[in-house]
């Protein structure tokens, strides 16, 4: 069995990761750093109650506990942020043309390859804990379900990879960026995040309530909104299912 952290749990199938992550926040039997990787999850779950395809044992389902209670809740989006660019790094070191597509799908080219929920717990003015759901599709060859766009590693590259390993790099990659919020290096993740952001300071197509329009991507707010510019030069700001790209 690689070794993925010092607190790992392995589980072949459970209902969800992040499910079970947030029961071991709840009973206080997580720690910093525990990671949860499943091999099947029967209700694997997507952003904002949609549900997650994956074949048994084909990707990686990993959920990963934080307590950054250094953190305003204000700020939350940063773990969103730091996710992201986790997972984007280690595509990079496997194919070309990965980007962000916000908030935090990672897609290559024009199709989707992962996503990750963000599930965060607050405690007054400070976050309590975070935990990091991330699905990225990896040995799977065909997808069923009516999502539009998915591919995964092997479809790309033609290549079998060993899951476990896998997650090990990403847990790296992202403790490696939590450092960096740690230590206060908000401005270069920030700059990092956008620099890698799916269609930004490009001309592309939007819906909102049904109807397309056109604007590019000019920033992302301190609450994770994102900031369009639209034809008119004017300026436009929308938090997470009040827009969505058309692709």
């Amino acid at each position: 069995m690689t070794v993925i952290s010092k607190n790992t749990i392995i589980l072949n199938e459970v209902c969800s990761a992040n499910n079970y992550a947030n029961n071991l926040i709840v009973s206080k039997q997580a720690v910093e750093g525990t990671v949860v990787l499943a091999y099947y999850q029967t209700k694997g779950k997507g952003q904002h109650g949609s549900s997650w395809e994956s074949e048994s044992g084909k990707n990686v389902l990993m959920s990963i506990i934080l307590f950054p209670g250094f953190l305003a809740v204000e700020n939350q989006f940063m773990i969103s942020k730091i996710a992201s660019l986790a997972l984007a790094d280690f595509l990079r070191n496997e194919t070309d043309n990965v980007s962000i597509k916000w908030p935090n799908d990672l897609y290559i080219g024009n199709k989707k390859i992962a996503g990750i929920l963000i599930e965060n717990n607050v405690k007054g003015h400070t976050m309590h804990s975070s935990v990091l759901g991330i699905g990225l599709n990896v040995n799977q060859k065909q997808f069923i379900s009516n999502a539009p766009n998915p591919v995964s590693l092997t479809n790309i590259t033609g290549k079998y990879y060993d899951i476990e390993i896998l997650a090990a790099k990403i847990y790296d990659l992202v403790f490696r960026y939590y450092s960096m919020l740690k230590e206060e290096k908000t401005d270069q993740i920030n700059l990092q995040y956008f620099d890698k952001l799916f269609r930004k300071n490009t001309w592309a197509k939007f819906r909102k309530e049904g109807l397309e329009f056109e604007a590019r991507i000019i920033g992302i707010g301190k609450f994770g909104q994102l900031q369009l510019e639209n034809r008119d030069n004017t300026v436009s700001e929308y938090m997470f299912k009040e827009i969505e790209y058309v692709i």
